[in-house]
């Protein structure tokens, strides 16, 4: 009995180990909705599921401490609940980013985004005017076009140094206005009129020098915004496997050791106790 209690409390131990990664996610999409991907409702179930891990690790490593049989039931139950709801959200998460990329634009090293490449539940509430009003402003706050200029040597870079910058999404589609509209470039987030015809893109008409306006109405920030997350999302995804897949295995073994208790409990030694209580002895010590 001893044994199992020690092995079901090191597991619980683990489990509780396996909760920080989770909640560490939920924190970094966090910090990532306040200046970067500016959608701060994604990483709220991350981090309700690492606490709730957190919190049924500590009841069950309580319950195989203490002997309390409520506590490991209790654990059981709710960490079979948890495992499943984490499985649930894996799968929501690649069904929610699965479609759109960035398109190659020929002579840039750079990506651009279009909106039409996108398209399910997260792409119609990115894009619903009452909510792309406030991503937007915290795009504008998070001052990430402000901080795309560069010198070189004191030297502001040039439209060649500018073309051949990996831009990252909301960079491409916010902080200047698509290749096809042909701007010429000035600097990194001014633009002027070329001599050509413009694109028939209805971003090309939104873009504004203007430094709080910008190309923030633009359906290709829009898509930025998108591709953002959905980079944001895949990483956080590829660590919520890992730690589903070590989650279930720790959940199997703690319930081999919970079943294993109950035997001992009513003792019943472990293999042959099934046979020797359908068929007890007719003599007794």
């Amino acid at each position: 009995m001893r044994t199992s209690n020690h092995l079901i409390g090191v597991l619980n131990f683990l489990t509780f180990l396996l909760s920080v990664p989770i909640l560490g996610g939920g924190i970094w999409l966090s910090s990532r909705a306040n200046n970067t991907d500016c959608l701060k409702f994604l990483q709220w179930p991350l981090i309700i599921i690492g606490v709730s891990i957190m919190v049924v690790s500590l009841a069950g490593f309580a319950g195989a401490c203490y002997r309390n049989t409520f506590l490991m039931r209790l654990y059981l139950v709710v960490m079979f609940v948890v495992i499943a709801v984490l499985i649930g959200f894996i799968i929501f998460a690649y069904v929610v980013t699965d479609k759109g990329s960035g398109r190659r634009v020929m002579n840039r090293a750079y990506l651009e985004y279009y909106l039409e490449d996108y398209s399910g539940w997260l792409e119609e509430r990115v894009a619903s005017d009452s909510y792309w009003g406030k991503i937007g402003s915290c795009i504008r706050d998070s001052r990430v076009c402000s901080r795309m200029g560069r010198t070189i040597n004191g030297v502001p870079e040039t439209a060649e140094m500018f073309y051949v910058r990996h831009l990252t999404p909301i960079q491409s589609g916010c902080c200047k206005p698509p290749t096809e509209c042909g701007y010429v470039y000035q600097n990194e987030t001014v633009w002027n009129l070329g001599s050509g015809l413009m694109g028939a893109n209805a971003d090309c008409t939104r873009w504004s020098n203007d430094q709080e306006q910008l190309c923030y109405a633009c359906n290709s920030c829009k898509a930025g915004v998108l591709a953002s997350l959905k980079k944001s999302w895949r990483k956080v995804s590829v660590i919520n496997i890992v730690v589903m897949i070590l989650l279930v295995i720790v959940y199997i073994v703690a319930y081999a050791a919970y079943r294993n208790n109950k035997r001992m409990d009513n003792d019943e030694p472990y293999g042959e106790a099934r046979m020797t209580k359908a068929q007890p002895s007719a003599f007794h010590l």
